[in-house]
């Protein structure tokens, strides 16, 4: 890129914007400017879309044997690597997160692109016994066509390349769009493939408002499948445009995640792993298990403890040594955290911390303090509504039954955590939970191995594992008559 501006790559070249506009990226710790970057028109969402679907016409990359795209995926990890330093600075300073973080983020992107760059041939369909010896029948899977992408700024890169790698994996073609406020690392990563050699049209970056340049991406009669991680208002809007074409969707919609504790857990390991839970990333994790449902013989000690470790927490930016906590994205979702909190102890809950923005070495930035918030019923608009900030609310159970009941009251259903030394226990509720994603005595970890999605509101579709790949594929039904012959069902007149 010779012209720092020119971030939008349509068709296999770095351009600007058709209209010249730009956005300016800002640091939420300290709202420095990070930098300048293109904002698509509707006329260069249109370029890329069209670029993508004659690469995929073209058959170009679809086309390369399944190795050959695995052995690129192999290679864009192991430029993250190497380049992990310039990831890593990139994302810490569009988000706000603490760098030690953002490094973390490299590695588990990096683990993403060599898992599918690792299976990506090894999907070949299967034979289908037809009970006849002439006919050969089997089901392929083929590369859907031209996927539309657009990713949140919580994971800016992580998300992204949940859905970049079995794209390319699978054969696809694309149209991608950050979030606004964090393009850098999505712009890193499409100078990546570009620079690997991916032909021009397969990977297609386009930079702006989810208005103007997202929309397209799910109504625009070209896109096969959309692909959308964010909240659940948008996630709807989206599926409804998705609908009158017929598209396929995968949507991660966030969630309200119940993190069960119950009396006979290890109780230091349980009430450490709660502050892991709930204020990891500001609890700006779609999985951020802010839910705690706490057995009553061991609440208020367990709380009480809470509240203690909380109040240490220490606040910084990207590049604070001593921080173990960073911001939020903006004023205005700060705005949104400080509204849920005040509702959340209007409805009857009792801020036992938090609940403020900080001192004043915090100024600068759109922090948020760890928040407590006890004594709460299911009905709390704390306990019922996504706050995606740091705050933790409370709520008691005396039976196992009790516990599973609170824990399934809610419309997501992406992740919960049980906290219990015995396994029945830790068997019966796990199952039990209607949540994409248990942990038994940990919380957060994730295998790119494994499938991530949700039931209920937190979505449709999965992203990872097997069934991550099959999201971008096909299935046909091939079946083969080696040895036709006239069946007779009409017969002859003359």
């Amino acid at each position: 890129m010779t012209d720092p501006t020119a971030t939008l790559y349509i068709d296999g070249a770095w351009v600007p914007s058709s209209t010249g506009e730009t956005r300016t990226v800002t640091c939420p710790a300290d709202q420095r400017e990070v930098g300048v970057v293109s904002e698509a028109s509707g006329e260069d969402v249109e370029r890329a879309i069209l670029a993508a679907r004659r690469a995929f016409e073209s058959r170009v990359w679809a086309d390369e044997p399944a190795s050959a795209r695995g052995d690129l995926l192999l290679k864009v990890a192991d430029q993250l690597q190497e380049r992990k330093d310039e990831f890593a600075r990139a994302e810490a300073l569009d988000t706000g997160k603490r760098l030690v973080e953002a490094e973390g983020d490299m590695d588990d992107i990096t683990a993403c692109f060599r898992y599918f760059g690792k299976i990506a041939d090894q999907h070949p369909g299967r034979l289908i016994d037809a009970g006849d010896d002439s006919v050969i029948s089997r089901v392929v899977h083929e590369p859907i066509g031209v996927c539309g992408m657009i990713t949140p700024w919580n994971f800016p890169l992580l998300q992204a390349s949940w859905k970049i790698a079995p794209a390319i994996a699978a054969g696809n073609s694309f149209v991608i769009k950050p979030a606004e406020l964090t393009p850098h690392t999505t712009v890193l990563i499409i100078d990546v493939l570009d620079r690997l050699g991916l032909p021009a049209g397969v990977a297609n970056l386009v930079l702006g408002d989810g208005g103007v340049v997202g929309a397209p991406l799910s109504s625009h009669p070209e896109i096969d499948l959309v692909s959308f991680t964010g909240g659940l208002v948008t996630g709807r809007k989206i599926a409804g445009a998705a609908a009158q074409g017929i598209k396929k969707v995968a949507l991660e919609l966030g969630g309200k995640n119940p993190n069960v504790v119950f009396a006979d857990a290890d109780y230091e390991a349980a009430l450490d792993n709660a502050l892991n839970a709930g204020f990891m990333d500001s609890g700006l994790l779609c999985s951020a298990g802010t839910r705690l449902i706490v057995q009553d013989t061991i609440a208020e000690r367990f709380v009480d403890d809470l509240v203690a470790r909380a109040e240490g927490i220490v606040m910084g930016g990207p590049f604070d040594q001593k921080a173990e906590t960073g911001p939020l994205i903006s004023q205005q979702h700060r705005d949104k955290v400080t509204d849920y909190v005040r509702r959340g102890v209007e409805a009857g809950a009792r801020l036992r911390i938090g609940g403020h923005w900080g001192g004043p070495e915090h100024e600068q930035g759109f922090f948020y303090a760890p928040t407590v918030l006890d004594r709460c019923t299911s009905e709390n608009p704390a306990v019922v509504e996504e706050g995606f900030g740091p705050v933790i609310t409370v709520e008691t159970f005396s039976t196992e039954a009790e516990a599973i009941a609170i824990a399934n009251d809610t419309e997501y259903g992406l992740a919960g955590g049980v906290w219990t030394s015995d396994s029945g226990t830790a068997n019966r509720v796990s199952r039990r939970l209607r949540h994409g994603t248990i942990w038994v005595n940990d919380y957060h970890p994730y295998l790119p191995q494994a499938e991530w999605g949700g039931f209920k509101m937190s979505g449709v579709g999965r992203e990872l594992g097997a069934t991550g790949l099959e999201e971008y594929t096909e299935a046909k039904h091939i079946y083969e008559n080696t040895e036709p012959a006239v069946t007779g069902w009409f017969p002859r007149t003359s």
